[in-house]
């Protein structure tokens, strides 16, 4: 049996404990999800480096899942372009079902595994591509047609699993194991094994996304202000890392189409946005680099 679906040994009474002893058995087994993650921080590491060459070069991200595991997979995708200003035709997210499968569950969809190929040759995966695999069980069928359309294509493909041994993470080029054990309550993965996914997801992107230059120190600069809450965050953020007064980080992000990084630099530098931005455009969107750059 696989580990994800074992029963724990240790909360065979779970139903009959006390309210109060229900939810600290439940709040303390996910924290095993952290440290699956912490475990598997090499690998983690090790995708981040080989992805980066391949987004670099126009790749896209893709998400590739079922069930809880596949809206984990779009809930990363989705923050990736207001949070780091990554162009949404460069992310993508796969869910046995299709998008109705988003808000209610599609049965037998994840055992389709020629539906998880289709819906990669369809999307037109690519060499630069990189797609991420998640399944609990490691061996959700749409997921693994989906896996070896992906490596049929040339993709970086990224397996994330929370079976050791698991098809999913051995056969895909890095595979990715976050060994949460069994569940509190037995089988039900969208518990710590669903946690781990979430934290490792978030962690891998993220840290792309600083590789790629979209955070200056721990700020995140190349946020989208599309609405207020975002704009006083831009605001906030440029008037942090400039060390300018609310008036002259305002004008400068007005100035500069609300562009945190060129209104930082531009403040930084002294110089014009149409400078700073022609100088983050050199050293490709850092702006440790831009503010290095020669006058």
């Amino acid at each position: 049996m696989l580990k994800t679906e074992s029963p724990s040994d240790e909360h065979a009474d779970l139903d009959c404990y006390p309210t109060l002893k229900l939810v600290q058995a439940l709040a303390t087994d996910q924290q095993r999800a952290v440290q699956a993650v912490r475990d598997a921080a090499p690998k983690l590491a090790l995708a981040v480096e080989a992805a980066l060459p391949r987004i670099e070069s126009g790749g896209r991200l893709v998400y590739a899942g079922a069930g809880t595991s596949g809206r984990l997979g779009l809930l990363d995708s989705v923050e990736l372009n207001p949070t780091f200003g990554w162009p949404q035709d460069r992310v993508l997210a796969l869910i046995a079902g299709g998008r109705g499968a988003l808000v209610e569950a599609v049965e037998g969809a994840e055992d389709d595994s020629e539906q998880g190929a289709i819906d990669i040759r369809l999307h037109e995966v690519g060499g630069n591509d990189v797609v991420l695999l998640i399944a609990a069980s490691g061996t959700t069928p749409y997921v693994l047609g989906a896996l070896q359309a992906a490596r049929a294509a040339g993709a970086l493909t990224i397996g994330i699993a929370n079976n050791p041994g698991s098809p999913l993470a051995r056969d895909a080029e890095i595979g990715i194991v976050l060994d949460t054990g069994p569940e509190a309550i037995s089988g039900s993965t969208r518990l710590k094994a669903g946690t781990a996914q979430k934290i490792a997801l978030n962690t891998f992107s993220s840290a792309l996304m600083v590789r790629l230059h979209k955070v200056y120190g721990n700020l995140m600069v190349d946020l989208r202000a599309t609405n207020a809450k975002l704009r006083r965050r831009a605001l906030a953020l440029t008037m942090h890392a400039s060390g300018a007064d609310e008036l002259a980080a305002e004008r400068a992000l007005r100035d500069s189409g609300f562009r945190v990084k060129v209104a930082i630099v531009a403040l930084r530098a002294g110089v014009s946005v149409h400078e700073a931005g022609a100088r983050l455009e050199a050293c490709r969107g850092s702006v440790r680099e831009a503010l290095a750059a020669p006058t």
